[in-house]
């Protein structure tokens, strides 16, 4: 690397020192160099599309300062200009949002060296808002996602322009360019976020919503009988339900099975409202629909259904008869899959407890099924398989043996269930 090249700190890692966060991951830009350069100090180069390099010791990436042009490809096709003229300035140009556009020396001293910040991000950070850098950001539709995880992290707001920005880009049809993968990669994260309703409403707010996400976007408006829900709005009570899943540090699998547990309701027809007779089997349909479209992933998936399917049930535990128990650890796979089980429990208590006025409820439903499990788990199938003297009886022996373990203990814990 020639004298003349400089390298600076940039984006979250110079953001979440400025907040006071735990920088994990460092991102290096090197002005006034070249690919040659670098290679000859010991970088290692990775990917085709961007001059990103990995440190010899650190591994860390170091990328030289670049600009960026959309082309004819789309959103996903950029013309990258990297070269040693290109300016820290013009490299800060190309980013998201204001707060991931400060740069800062590297430097020995405590709290690193000068900070470069050409956009006033950090001015945004202390006021709490997200700002585009420039109008680039509206050629990049996945930015509008970035907002609203941004939004879910740090409870920051939009900026009125910004936000203005993201409605065009959806009016434009620009949302419409994004691919299922980046879709899901961004849902995935902003459900991870501490509080997740934030990001599905600032998606809502730019109406990109609707066409990311209608399944969920249906929901908002739609009522539900308020002696059980007080919030009244379904989409509003998703929102409840989605946070309690992060404040208990749910699973991803188990948050976006509270996201989707009631999709059906957004289908209810008119003329039931505000009940919701046989919500669960459509948002089943739902559910498959809308995770072949996004290709989340099959974990994900499968607990989302099961939560659509049976929440109902769950709910309703203590009046279930030990055969329908039975049938529900069945479908639910809970034998060989009992930490799946849990998980579904899980997003049961979220929808519960995502409610207004009931956010510290307790959930005695999956203590209770989770003893039932245990005591039909604890049936010795193959001792009971030695005793049948015709194989074709064994599942059914099995089965009986289950449900009089289940009865046994039935009668003692019917009491103290609340009614979601």
């Amino acid at each position: 690397m020639n004298g003349k090249a400089r390298i600076y700190c940039v984006g979250g890692a110079v953001r979440d020192r400025l907040l006071g966060l735990a920088v994990k991951d460092h991102d290096w830009v090197v002005v006034g160099s070249t690919p040659e350069e670098m290679a000859a100090q010991g970088f290692q180069p990775v990917g085709k599309d961007f001059p990103v390099f990995l440190h010899p010791q650190t591994h860390e990436e170091y990328a030289l300062a670049r600009t960026e042009r959309k082309t004819a490809r789309g959103y996903q096709g950029f013309a990258v200009y990297a070269a040693p003229d290109v300016t820290l300035e013009q490299d800060l140009l190309r980013r998201d949002f204001t707060i991931n556009a400060i740069a800062q020396e590297v430097d020995d001293k405590p709290g690193g060296g000068k900070l470069i910040d050409p956009h006033n991000g950090i001015a945004d950070l202390r006021a709490g808002i997200l700002r585009h850098v420039s109008p680039a950001f509206g050629e990049d539709p996945v930015r509008i996602l970035r907002a609203a995880r941004f939004a879910a992290r740090f409870g920051f707001s939009i900026a009125p322009e910004t936000m203005q920005l993201m409605r065009d880009m959806v009016s434009s049809g620009e949302v419409d360019a994004l691919v299922a993968e980046r879709v899901w990669q961004e849902l995935a994260r902003g459900l991870m976020e501490k509080r997740p309703s934030r990001f599905f409403e600032t998606l809502r707010s730019c109406g990109a919503l609707a066409k990311i996400l209608p399944e969920v976007d249906a929901l908002f408006g739609v009522p539900q009988p308020e002696q059980h829900h007080p919030e009244i709005d379904c989409g509003i009570h998703t929102m409840l339900v989605v946070d309690d899943a992060a404040q208990h540090d749910y699973t991803l699998e188990v948050r976006f099975a509270a996201l989707t547990h009631d999709l059906g309701k957004g289908s209810t027809p008119r003329d039931i409202l505000p009940r919701h007779i046989g919500h669960e089997a459509r948002g089943v349909e739902l559910v498959k629909k809308l995770s072949q479209r996004l290709r989340a992933s099959s974990e994900c998936r499968d607990l989302a259904l099961l939560a659509a399917r049976y929440h109902g049930n769950i709910h309703r535990a203590e009046e279930l008869r030990a055969e329908t128990i039975i049938k529900l650890f069945q479908s639910a796979d809970a034998w060989r899959r009992p930490e799946r089980f849990t998980q579904l429990l899980q997003a049961c208590a979220s929808d519960a407890r995502g409610r207004t006025g009931h956010e510290n409820d307790a959930y005695p439903q999956a203590d209770y099924l989770l003893q039932l499990l245990a005591a039909a788990r604890a049936v010795d199938a193959g001792e009971i398989a030695k005793r049948c003297a015709d194989s074709s009886t064994i599942a059914a022996a099995v089965q009986q043996a289950r449900i009089v373990a289940i009865e046994a203990l039935v009668e003692k814990q019917r009491s103290g269930f609340p009614k979601p």
